[in-house]
Parts: C-alpha cells; structure tokens; sequence
C-alpha cells in the first residue's frame, strides 16, 4: 500500500490506471478502417483510458457479418490502432447477451423444467410420452393425492399411470429448451442462449466464437475480455442434474422432484438444495471455464455475475475482474454486489457499467449527469467506470447517425465535448485514488441465500439477487450509509475468508435461515466481542461512530493507506450540504484546511485528516461593471439580453452547437483571487420529467448554462463550466479596468435529435430487413425540459 503523500503526490496528475473506458458498440456488423481509426484518436485525445467492444444490432447495411473473417480482421486492427494510442482494449466473447448464438443447438441450449399438471379419476392410465417442440426431453412422471406423491413407471415411451383412489393427479416433467434467442444480436450472431449450466456448452462457445475473437485481437493486446449481465431467463434445468444433486447434496432429487412444484413438509429444503447446486453448476461449468480458459492465454475474465441463472455475490471469486451495474448508493445495486465480492476477495479494482440509462433519450445527458451518477458509482465501492458507451457511427452518416437503443450517446457529436476532457480527467483522479489502500467498511450485511434459493423458481424469477434485494430491507443500507458509514454483503461462502475477529458488526436480516456453518461462524463473531444484529429496529444503536458528523444526501467512502486514511465525499443532491469536523480537514484539490465543508449540488471531495491549523476563508462580490452582451452562432452577431434559453427562439428550438456569449467586463481592482460565477442553479422536484425510468439518472438542477461553458477572459482560456460550482478562477487573466469576457456556450444533441428523421428511418429500414431487435428508447420526449443558453447573470466573486 501507498503513503498518504505518495497518493497526493500523485493525484493531481495520477497515471493512467482508472481512466474511464467506453464501451464502444458496432452495428451490424458494419465497420471500416478509417472510421475505427477516427474514433479511437477521439477517444485518446479525450482522455478515455480504452474500450470494451460490443458486437450488436444493424443500423444500416451489413458489411462484416459476426465471426466473419472481414470482421475478425478489423477487430485485430482496431486492437493494433488502440494500443498504438495507448488504450486498453477488451472484447466481448459474443454479440448481444446472453452468450449463445446460432451454433448452439438443442443440446446446449438453456434448458427449462416445465410441469403438465391435470387431475384423473381412480382408471389406470396410459399416456404417451410426447415431445411437443423440438428438443423436448421428458424426466419424470408422479401421481399423488395433492401432498404426497410416487414415481410413475416409464416403458417404450408409455407412461403407466396405475389404478387408485381419487381424487388424484398426474405430474409429468419435461425438459424444454426455454427458446430464448441472444438479445440485440449482429448479423449472423442469431439463435439460442447456450446452457450456462453445462460445460460442453461454454466448450462450444469458446471453440466457436470466443476463441476466434481472442486470437483476432491478439492475447497480448487484450486488457480483458468480457461477459455481460446473466439473462438467461428461466433456465433451471440442465441435462445431467439428477447426478450432479446426487453428488453434491447426499442424497437423490428424482424421486422428490415433484417437491419443486408442490409443497410438502421438506419441500422448503430440498428448493434450497436445488438452488444451491444450480449456482455451483454454474461456477463450475460456466465461470471456471471461461476462467481458466482465458487464463490460457494469459488474458483476464471479467464479468457482470449477477441475475440468471442464480449466480451468489461469491461466484465472483472465480473470475479475474468483477464488475457491477446500477446507481443507488444507499441500497443494494449490482455494483455493491460486485464490490463487496472484490473487498473480501482481495480484487483491487471493481469496474462498473456505468450511465446505462442515463438522462434518456440519447443525447440528453449532461456533464453533470455523468458526474453525478459516477459519483453514485464511487460511493457504492466502484473504481473504474465503463461508459454505457460509444456507439460507432459513420462521419458521413445522414443526421446525427447511429445511437444505441437505451443508453447516453457518449461521443464527440455531444456538442458539450470541449469540456471532455474535464470531466473525464475529474472521473479519472477519483478512479485512481480509490483503487490506493483499503477500504473501510465496518459493517456487514448478511445475505439470506436460502430465504432466497426458497423463493426462487415457481414463485420468483430464478435470479438470486433481485430476491436477495428484496429480503433484505432498504432501511438496512440506507441506516449504514445515511449513518456516513460503509458496509460489505457477506454470504455463506464468504464466511470462509473472513476472520470472526474482523467484523466488528453483522446485520442478518429478521427471520432469516443460517446454515449449520454459517451460524457457528456468527457465534465466533460474537465470541470475539463483535455484535451480531438481528433485530433491524435497533440497527442505529449498534454502529460505530462515523468519521465525521453525516449529512443528508452526503456519501462518505473511507480508504485506509500505510500511514494515514483519505476520504472521498461526495453530495448526491440538489442542495448545498455543509459538513463539520473535529479536527482540521485538508481539502486535495484547493489545499484549503478546514473545519467546515460546503458541498455545493452533486459536488465532491476529498479529505485527510491534518494538524495544521484551520484557516478561514472570506469572500465578497466584486462591484464589476458589466457591458452589453452580444450572441454569435457561427458568423452571426446579435445583442442578446442575458439570461438568454435558446429554446424560447423557435429557429433555435433544434440547435445543437455551440454560441459565443461576447461583453465588456470593468474591474475596479484585482486583489485576491477572482473568480466568474454563474450561481447555483435551481433545484428540479424528481418527478418533472415523468417519463423517465426509475433507473435513469439525472441531476436534479436546472443549471445555470445549458449545459456547458468555456470561458476566456481577455483571449486566455480561464477554465470549463458544466457542474457546480458554476465558479471558474481568472485570477491570472484579470486586469483592473476593461477586460474583455466571451462565454463559449455548448448545449446537448437532443436538440437536433427530436427533428432527426434520418434516425427513424434508420430504426424503420434495419427492422424490415432483419426483424423487430430494438426500440429506440424515448425518442419522442428528445425535445422536452431542454434548456440551452446563457441562463444567469454572471457575478464576480474575490476570496482572501
């Protein structure tokens, strides 16, 4: 581990480790050199750290079908120009998700178990067996009362129902490929999702696209190749079970199958077997292959292993770099999956999908919104982002292009990219600086597995975590972080790793089933003077205090180095938060030591602890005299009364570009440091626009520039604008008496999204030729609460 000085030292100006990378999407697929090219140097001179190829849906003509060998070629070619430029360079081994694909057969296609369930008289019967689709597999038929059942006898394909009382029925257990196709495939990249259960399956992956792609962008090339979340719905079957079960529980599943589909007294157990050896057929015959074949090559396996089939926060531990999914700091999101997988078993770096739904439609997400939701990212233990993405795009296309169906079209059509490089080397500090030490995380969250593997099947989606998500109650989280603490999801093989001396605090959800192993384990916690919570209501009387007072909407993340500890803090809301210390805190960025902190919306932090003595900082507002403004767009000059929203002009209503805000600034004197402040903007309800999704972030402000801003002062470029604080220094640039003040505006694409129909009939030719693959998320609403412009007053601002 690092010094604290040595990380200081380092993060003005950190290496480039934690960069931000993109996941960068081809249509079609439908690539050439040049553009490949292009992008990647747009990439690079963006401060981007790298790319995660994603093969996905047509927007135009195919020119390269999925595992051609055209494709192949530029897929080697653009992992050459992305380490030319020094960008890491990751692929995903498949097109759309799940992995599978049109090599996958009957035989490795995901399975499900259905039920024929009927009443009968007391008649013997005899039925047929019948395969109702292709690759129907019967497994077992049994006759019971309604709670107690037998095995009915199978011969020549007949099954023999005998004579008995009534009333009575039958249960007949099919295996049935689940018919899933791979969703928002490449051209030639149709057909099933493969088997996640079965190790043929993943064979037969690797052999037919996996390994192809690997050797096309050279292993030495590589920074990782990718597997993204599971979506393998309703898969809970697979050949060869009966033998797994048998092997792996101690006793037979076939003769009490019909327990998971009716309840009986034990029934709740025998589900929790079965769910259980489902998660390990899935580390053992998916995840360890994948592993260990990547391994081979000497290239890392990183994954998204969270959903279907039932994966546990553990099944992490048998691939190289894990990575999460989703914002919400205070709850439990996928990230927070990932990341506690990553602090218990020794992962430095926890990646993240970062602002997949952010701000929708394309185009409308802001700066501030990629900050804010990064920030989300950071505080749920995230330390390096993959952008949710970079959709590949022809220069010379019609309009604004191709844009993914549900995402931020984060790429160098935003007109705010002038600001770029900001924002991405902002991202890039905080990535790097969370990955030095350990963090610290003094309370763990006991994950219900078997509430879960109980639930799951009939009565639940087969995807452990959302039950997981929804047993343990959002007071838990909420309590730990609003508490400014941090806390580690914990499970039963966890429990394995961890020390019952270094918990100083478990909180198990009320009424939650412990295994033998695990609940010996809580007793060690308790044995060793650490408190084992498991009445919630009482959760705030049992934490440790915090390292400083909490305030609403405040996250603290707390990482420890050999000789000290940082802090990162950030305020995830639209208002000013202000926080108190004991001691003396020294900011990084400003070298202020302070013992208070204003936070100003969506703004972060970084802290250490100090013994220098806290210094109080004045500010007061300059009498500066302000001339009368002028607009340009492009060659045209206009006066302009300032605030200035560029919507309120109907020929401006879909412009997407930038403007250059010009008037005369009089200083009266420039004593101390100066500052150009725009104000703090003005806090939205969460409701305003209410079409969007839970899941799709936004800043809850309306700025005070829409959405970006350059500004120079007498022709020196003082500094960027696109997050409070809306304050930039021109100290250096300022003179008494006339300067010369241009503000260079930039708004968003949405603009000339909303009167793009090049777009639509894009959408609307690709589904004809290859079938309905995407909609275009919100199109519609691309025009609505846009706000482009000058929209305050500057002030000018002195602190001594």
């Amino acid at each position: 581990m690092a010094t604290v000085d040595d990380v200081r030292r380092q993060f003005r100006n950190p290496p480039p480790e934690g960069r931000p990378m993109m996941r960068w999407w081809w249509f079609g697929p439908s690539v050439t050199r040049d553009e490949l090219d292009r992008e990647l140097h747009a990439m690079a001179a963006a401060g981007l750290g790298g790319v995660e190829v994603a093969f996905v849906y047509p927007m135009g003509p195919v020119t390269a079908p999925f595992g051609s060998p055209e494709l192949l070629e530029l897929v080697g070619h653009a992992a050459r120009t992305a380490h030319s430029l020094g960008l890491r360079f990751d692929v995903t081994l498949g097109s759309g998700w799940s992995y599978g694909g049109g090599h996958i057969g009957p035989e490795h296609a995901a399975r499900q178990l259905r039920w024929d369930r009927r009443g009968i008289g007391g008649a013997a019967y005899d039925v047929p067996v019948v395969e109702a689709w292709p690759g129907d597999e019967f497994v077992a038929a049994f006759v019971g009362d309604g709670s107690s059942y037998v095995e009915v006898p199978v011969r020549d394909g007949i099954i023999h129902v005998p004579a008995g009382g009534q009333p009575r029925e039958v249960l007949i257990a099919t295996s049935r490929v689940t018919g899933q196709q791979v969703k928002r495939t490449a051209a030639g990249a149709e057909g099933h999702t493969l088997d996640h259960y079965s190790a043929a399956a993943a064979s037969e992956h690797i052999r037919r696209v996996a390994e192809p792609l690997l050797k096309a962008a050279t292993p030495e090339l590589l920074g990782s190749v990718f597997c993204d979340s599971l979506e393998v719905y309703g898969a809970d079957w697979t050949p060869g079970i009966f033998d797994e079960f048998a092997k792996r529980r101690g006793y037979e599943l076939r003769p009490r199958l019909y327990e998971l589909l009716v309840d009986t007294g034990e029934s709740r157990q025998l589900r929790i077997d079965f769910g259980r050896t489902l998660s390990e057929l899935y580390e053992d015959n998916f995840l360890k292959v994948f592993q260990q074949w990547a391994a081979g090559y000497g290239v890392p396996f990183r994954i998204q292993s969270y959903g279907e089939p039932p994966a546990t926060m553990s099944s992490y531990r048998f691939a190289d770099i894990f990575e999460g999914e989703g914002w919400g700091w205070t709850r439990i999101p996928e990230t927070r999956w990932a990341s506690s997988a990553a602090n218990i078993y020794g992962r430095s770096v926890v990646s993240a999908e970062v602002w997949t739904w952010v701000h929708s439609p394309s185009f409308r997400a802001t700066p501030l919104d990629l900050q804010g939701e990064a920030h989300e990212h950071f505080l749920s233990g995230v330390n390096q982002l993959i952008g949710h993405g970079w959709p590949y795009s022809p220069s010379n296309g019609r309009g604004l292009g191709w844009i993914f169906y549900a995402a931020g079209a984060l790429d160098d059509r935003n007109p705010w990219w002038p600001v770029a490089t900001d924002l991405f080397a902002s991202l890039h500090r905080l990535s790097w600086l969370l990955q030095q030490g350990t963090p610290v995380r003094p309370v763990k969250i006991y994950i219900p597995a078997s509430d879960a593997y109980a639930e799951t099947g009939l009565s639940e989606p087969n995807n452990l975590y959302r039950v997981v998500r929804r047993l343990i109650p959002e007071s838990i989280p909420r309590t730990i972080r609003e508490a400014g603490l941090d806390y580690d999801l914990i499970d039963d093989d966890a429990i394995s790793v961890v020390d019952p001396a270094d918990v100083p605090l478990v909180v198990v959800p009320d009424g939650t089933t412990t295994p033998p192993e695990t609940t010996r384990w809580l007793d060690a916690v308790r044995a060793a003077g650490g408190t084992v919570v498991t009445d919630i209501s009482t959760l705030a009387e049992h934490l440790p205090p915090a390292p400083f007072t909490p305030q609403q909407d405040v996250g603290v993340v707390h990482r420890r180095l050999d000789d000290g500890d940082i802090y990162f803090v950030a305020n995830t809301g639209p208002e000013a938060r202000t926080l108190t210390f004991d001691q003396p805190m020294e900011r990084w960025t400003s070298n202020d030591v302070t013992r208070t902190l204003t936070l100003h919306p969506y703004e972060s932090a970084v802290l250490t602890r100090t013994t220098t003595p806290a210094t109080a900082e004045s500010s007061d507002v300059v009498e500066a005299a302000l001339g009368e403004w002028s607009v340009a767009f492009d060659n045209e000059i206009r006066p302009v009364t300032i605030p200035h929203r560029w919507e309120d002009t109907p020929e401006l209503a879909t412009y997407s570009g930038s403007a250059t805000y010009q008037t005369d600034l009089h200083l009266p004197e420039t004593e101390g440091r100066l500052f150009l402040d725009l104000g703090p903007g003005t806090p939205v309800d969460a409701g305003s626009e209410p079409y969007l999704p839970p899941n799709s972030y936004r800043a809850l402000i309306t700025p005070p520039v829409g959405v970006a801003a350059e500004i120079y002062l007498n022709d020196i470029r003082c500094g960027t604008l696109w997050a409070p604080p809306y304050r930039v220094d021109i100290t250096d640039a300022a003179r008494s008496g006339a300067n010369d003040l241009r503000i260079v505006v930039h708004n968003t694409a949405a603009n000339a999204l909303s009167a793009d129909q090049h777009l639509l009939q894009a959408a609307e030719d690709v589904t004809a030729e290859f079938g309905h693959r995407f909609d275009l998320q919100h199109i519609e609403h691309a025009a609505d609460y846009l706000n482009s412009g000058l929209l305050a007053v500057p002030t000018i601002i002195r602190t001594s």
